[in-house]
């Protein structure tokens, strides 16, 4: 699976690893966290390290949707929900902050913006209660939002929530102009390069697979933490959700939605537009998110999707289709600050429930503000915000969820069937058997048939097999890997074994 971003190659130059340098600052993840961190800190005269495992914008920020919004779907009620009205206000200060930074750099660099008006609906009557809800919470934070009763879409809808004047780009556009920027202004970014352990010295000690190198501070932005200093990957909860981009033959394209849709209720509907080099738009649709590798058949979910594309917009064609990431916290907010056992030393961000396009930009100005002593008013409240018993609640019961999950993986794994007993996965199918005492997974991918350690070597969960994205993904945190064992992402550092 390849999102419609990452399969238009972009040059973006990297730089060589070099064994023992030493930084000011050492950014974790070629992201648009890691990449707006890494110009703030680069503008400031830091001498600046980006280290990415994979590539730019591989992860996360490359498999997004990329709505600039400040509406958010049913975010503000879920944050009110778990949280108070003065975090409400903070967020939404937040993220027109984060919002207005990218639009002037979008805008400084000639990048290319669409402005469309966001809208949340309800795509059942049930979903009504959800849209007024949080149409008031917005207009109570600010936002300059309206009801309306007429969408513009081909299905039935129940009411909708606008916000006029947003924004969506393409988010690899984004990322080639900040490497660009950031290499300018003598900074380096090394791909390929993944960190296994920080170590909280004076400088601090990056340690990677190439060698380690030192900064005065490391900043994590890697979607989850890869330290476990802080248990926040038991404080986050992994999500995956699906998207595609289509075709539209040309006399349906007039029923194309004109802004930027995000449904209320279930199932989860994304949709918006992408503007083509000749002129034509591609439709992309999203949905069906589900919490990491606690789903048997994620293929059915992918076909689900451009199935119910079909039947709205007759004559579509999938032209790519893509999986994304996100991570979702207690009370709805992200964690972004210091690393406890960090020594002030190591900062992270974590926890952009999906809004990433935002959020990414204002926990990067969280993290630069912290560090110079300009810390904005609204993060100064985010820091602050109280841990209600609704969000107390909402963690309990992710762990147990957790829980349930790892025994119920060593279980199956210790009751099943002996590897050697169990036949050839076919093309693009993954199962687990047992050897000994050890779960083993084997796939087929691309004729290859490989054989590994079924084992999250993050905290020992039994993996499940992704048959969308032929992945081998861990129920507990997230940590994913390919067929052949190798780190995809997650908390975990390591690969399978063999």
């Amino acid at each position: 699976m390849t999102s419609l971003w990452l399969a238009s190659p972009r040059d973006i130059p990297t730089d060589p690893f070099e064994p023992g340098a030493r930084y000011d600052e050492v950014v974790v993840g070629a992201g648009l966290t890691g990449l707006v961190t890494a110009l703030l800190f680069a503008r400031a005269g830091k001498r600046v390290a980006v280290i990415e495992a994979r590539s730019v914008g591989a992860v996360a920020t490359g498999n997004s949707t990329a709505k600039l919004s400040l509406l958010q779907g049913s975010q503000l009620q879920k944050i009110k929900a778990h949280t108070y009205q003065s975090i409400v206000q903070a967020y939404v200060d937040a993220n027109r902050a984060g919002q207005q930074w990218m639009l002037d750099y979008a805008s400084s660099r000639g990048i290319p913006v669409q402005r469309r008006d966001a809208v949340s609906y309800a795509g059942t009557p049930d979903g009504v209660a959800a849209v007024e809800r949080e149409y008031r919470l917005a207009r109570s934070a600010g936002l300059d939002v309206r009801l309306t009763d007429r969408v513009d879409l081909p299905f039935e809808t129940f009411g909708a929530v606008v916000l006029p004047g947003q924004a969506q780009f393409d988010p690899l556009d984004v990322l080639a102009a900040l490497a660009a920027d950031v290499r300018e202004l003598g900074g380096v970014i090394v791909d390929e390069t993944r960190v296994v352990g920080v170590k909280a010295s004076a400088p601090a000690e990056v340690r990677t697979t190439r060698g380690d190198v030192f900064g005065e501070h490391v900043h994590l932005t890697t979607g989850t933490p890869i330290l476990d200093r802080g248990l926040y990957f038991a404080k986050l909860k992994p999500l995956r959700s699906y998207s595609a981009s289509y075709t539209v033959p040309s006399e349906g394209s007039a029923s194309l939605p004109e802004g930027m849709y995000l449904s209320v209720d279930a199932p989860s509907r994304s949709l918006r537009t992408a503007p083509g080099a000749d002129g034509s738009s591609a439709l992309i649709v999203g949905g069906n998110g589900h919490p990491v590798g606690r789903v048997s058949d994620t293929r059915a979910l992918v076909d689900d999707l451009h199935a119910w594309t079909a039947r709205h917009f007759p004559g579509a064609v999938p032209t790519h289709s893509w999986s994304a990431q996100d991570y979702e916290t207690p009370h709805r907010v992200p964690f972004v600050g210091f690393l406890p056992r960090g020594r002030g030393r190591i900062y992270f961000a974590s926890g952009y429930d999906k809004w990433g396009m935002t959020n990414a930009v204002q926990a990067a100005l969280t993290l630069v503000g912290d560090l110079a002593g300009s810390t904005p008013e609204w993060a100064k409240v985010l820091h602050h915000r109280i841990t209600l018993p609704a969000a107390i609640g909402s963690g309990i019961g992710a762990n147990a969820a957790t829980g349930w999950w790892a025994l119920k993986g060593w279980a199956s794994a210790l009751a099943g069937p002996a590897t050697d007993d169990l036949p050839v996965p076919p093309e693009g199918e993954g199962g687990i058997g047992r050897s000994g005492l050890r779960p083993t997974g084997t796939s087929t991918v691309a004729g290859r048939t490989c054989q590994v350690s079924a084992v999250c070597p993050h905290l020992g969960g039994v993996l499940s097999w992704n048959s969308a994205e032929t992945s081998w993904d861990c129920p507990l945190h997230g940590s994913r890997f390919a067929p052949d064992g190798s780190l995809l992402e997650g908390p975990a550092v390591r690969d399978l074994r063999a």
